[in-house]
């Protein structure tokens, strides 16, 4: 299986003369990230609460001919030998904490008038099924999806899922596993649903109002739509949305329903000054499912009220959630960001509340994009436990080099 797929990488290296490929890029990046907790017993810089990891990946893609482009993207992934030292914990671990590698991408892509096919390997980015950024390396699918322009100012899109990959779900984050089944052999990848369909259209016929419909059906599994619109008018930002999802077919214990969730969101921008945003949402108490989260990843969600870094908890069945959050680039010396979320978890919910608190600041020199991060989270008591955890920080710091 490996040895098949490096084929097809190095068939798209060194196949250049044999089948006239024109226009190759390549680009790439490498990544250190880090972050510490003093949760628990375990104070900052302890191995036990840190996770360390590196990653470089590289980009090719090409025109094989008029209209026909193909592309991959490979990953590998290090410790660097700081496990068991420094750090107990990584971003990403499909193979435990060894190194390893991972192909990301691998597509062949088509255009033929305003219609564009692209099958394969690939990342995607809809409501419900998208690709997650946070991590040190993306999670992608094995996918086909048909995207057409031929009606003014909409965008129709169809997509077939058939797998998905660990990564995002096996890290730092936690996953929603028992949505993705069936396990392939010497892979990385999952079966999705037994294959999932999504169909949407995007559309801005009024140029500052962005509308979107999204319909998605796993098979025998969940079904879920979403329906959200954005106004950005003068510097006034404005959007709301709500999406329903049906996990009753999933074999979850108490799951019998579909439950919904909708949110608001009302916010100002000074260009080159600062983004100010506040957020509500809600989530229904039908099931014992929530709604709204990417249904093939961490539990991140696109909400608006979405948390900085616990995800998944403002999807979560009976849940309200604000938020607020502030970014400025400080006349262009650093990026400054300040996030507040506030998450209340109903008498239908066992979870304690989570209150989190974000600082962040970044700075690009030249190719070198840093980022350093402190996060103050403090979740409550658990109904279920009784159990009242101490409030904990985390320390995060990011690096990456764009080739």
């Amino acid at each position: 299986m490996k040895f098949t797929k490096m084929s097809l990488v190095a068939a798209l290296l060194v196949g250049s003369s044999a089948f006239a490929i024109d226009n190759v890029k390549a680009s790439g990046d490498a990544k250190l990230f880090y972050s510490t907790s003093d949760t628990g017993s375990v104070d900052l810089f302890n191995k036990a609460g840190s996770a360390g990891q590196a990653a470089a990946s590289l980009n090719l893609s090409a025109d094989l001919t008029e209209g026909i482009s193909a592309g991959t993207k490979v990953t590998a992934l290090s410790t660097l030998g700081l496990e068991g030292q420094l750090v107990g914990n990584v971003w990403e671990a499909p193979n435990g904490l060894t190194d390893t590698y991972i192909v990301n991408d691998l597509w062949v892509a088509g255009t033929f008038g305003k219609s564009t096919v692209k099958v394969g390997r690939m990342e995607l980015d809809t409501p419900l099924v998208f690709t997650e950024t946070w991590s040190i390396v993306e999670n992608t699918f094995e996918s086909a999806v048909l995207i057409n322009q031929d009606i003014p100012n909409t965008t129709l899109v169809g997509a077939y899922v058939g797998g998905a990959n660990a990564t995002a779900v096996g890290g730092t984050g936690a996953g929603l596993g028992g949505l993705i089944n069936a396990e392939v052999a010497n892979s990385t990848f999952s079966q999705f649903y037994k294959g999932a369909y999504a169909v949407g259209a995007v559309n801005n016929s009024w140029a500052p109002l962005t509308a979107q419909a999204w319909y998605y059906d796993a098979t025998a599994t969940a079904s879920a739509y979403w329906l959200q619109a954005d106004l950005n008018m003068d510097g006034i930002l404005a959007g709301a949305l709500y999406t329903s999802t049906d996990l009753s077919n999933a074999g979850l214990p108490g799951v019998t329903e579909a439950n919904g969730a909708f949110a608001v969101m009302l916010g100002y921008e000074m260009k080159d000054m600062f983004t100010a945003k506040v957020s509500y949402s809600a989530v229904d108490d039908k099931a014992g499912a929530g709604a709204g989260g990417n249904l093939a990843g961490s539990g991140q969600s696109k909400m608006y009220t979405e948390a900085w870094w616990a995800y998944g908890q403002v999807t979560q069945v009976d849940t309200t959630a604000m938020t607020l959050t502030v970014e400025s680039p400080v006349n262009g010396m650093v990026d400054l960001g300040f996030y507040t979320t506030l998450v209340d978890h109903g008498d239908k919910n066992p979870n304690g509340d989570l209150t989190e608190v974000t600082l962040t600041a970044g700075k690009s020199f030249g190719p070198l994009d840093a980022t350093l991060a402190y996060i103050y989270a403090d979740e409550g008591e658990n109904d279920t436990t009784k159990v009242d955890p101490d409030a904990s920080s985390t320390i995060q710091a990011y690096l990456t080099y764009n080739f």
